[in-house]
């Protein structure tokens, strides 16, 4: 099996786009590995660093990519399964960065108060439960792990790892894990897919604007839907639809989101797309994924059990 492992430093990518030379190949119905490193670049080891010295804009959340998949071409979606995701070390970081989060003024939206003081905590991992703080009583945490950036290259543009989007990216979606497809758009020949920002844990809305980050190594397996395009990243898994829509305000996200959704079940599923409508309204489930990158990320859920029987 191949195994993808991130470039050396300077080659790390901190843009999804399609002028990077890709970092692997691989086939369609190829199961393969891939390693991420986490989010800070696997350089906080200590509750001592100051942030500022690791956080340099805008060389953060690093990429493993872009892979080349033979056969895709503009107008495609690539399909990738996630089958496994590993935590590659025993602990996860997370921090209070000052000016980021949804709860406080940031460089783009400030406001008078002062600024939020960092704060780093590293969450000892021990198979599948993770202890957010010793100092705190609190049960231990589940180990549910996901990929925060996960996108496709646009045809022109070189996007940030940090933003999300049509071609995916960092939606922190926590339903891009294993056991899950995502559905992302081929704009470019070989559809140059990027993977990386594992999460060991992450609450919806990621609220303070940072998970238990932690590097991984995942399994997974690309497939090629010829000649079948998306509008928006797309996920399922044999309990749900969903289809993620990224963007601010964040009803626009929802809207996105849920016409997508609804399109989807008219065009796939034999649904009347006013019917599909309206059933949503009645049946839907709603994940908020971000609310604090460049753009905001939600999750439309359809139940499957409701799918029409014939």
């Amino acid at each position: 099996m191949q195994h993808i492992t991130p470039p050396q430093t300077d080659r790390l990518a901190y843009v999804i786009g399609p002028y990077q030379e890709p970092l692997a190949t691989v086939v369609p119905g190829e199961t393969f590995q891939i390693s991420t490193l986490d989010a800070f670049g696997n350089r906080i080891d200590s509750t001592d660093i100051d942030l500022a010295d690791v956080i340099q804009m805008p060389y953060v959340n690093p990429c493993t990519g872009p892979i080349y998949v033979n056969g895709a071409v503009p107008g495609d979606t690539l399909a990738v399964r996630i089958d496994e995701i590993q935590m590659a070390r025993d602990y996860a970081v997370s921090c209070i960065i000052p000016e980021f989060g949804g709860l406080c003024g940031t460089p783009f939206t400030r406001v008078l108060n002062e600024p939020l003081e960092q704060r780093i905590l590293l969450h000892p991992i021990s198979g599948s439960e993770m202890i957010h703080d010793p100092d705190l009583d609190i049960p231990s945490l589940p180990v549910e792990p996901f990929y925060g950036t996960i996108g496709t290259s646009p045809a022109l543009e070189a996007i940030s790892t940090l933003s999300p989007g049509f071609h995916g990216g960092n939606m922190d979606a926590a339903d891009v894990c294993p056991g899950n497809t995502v559905y992302l758009p081929v704009a470019v020949d070989g559809a140059l897919l990027f993977v990386g920002d594992g999460h060991a844990a992450q609450g919806d809305a990621e609220v303070s604007g940072v998970a238990a980050e932690v590097p991984t190594t995942g399994t997974l397996t690309v497939d090629v839907i010829k000649g079948q395009s998306i509008a928006t990243p797309r996920l399922e898994n044999d309990e749900f639809l969903m289809s993620i829509g990224s963007a601010r305000p964040m009803e626009d996200a929802a809207r996105i989101a849920f016409y997508d959704l609804v399109t989807w079940l008219a065009d796939d599923y034999g649904f009347d797309r006013i019917a599909a409508y309206q059933l949503c309204s009645q049946v839907a489930r709603v994940r908020l994924a971000n609310m604090v990158d460049i753009l905001y990320s939600i999750v439309a859920k359809f139940p499957k059990r409701y799918l029409l029987r014939s």
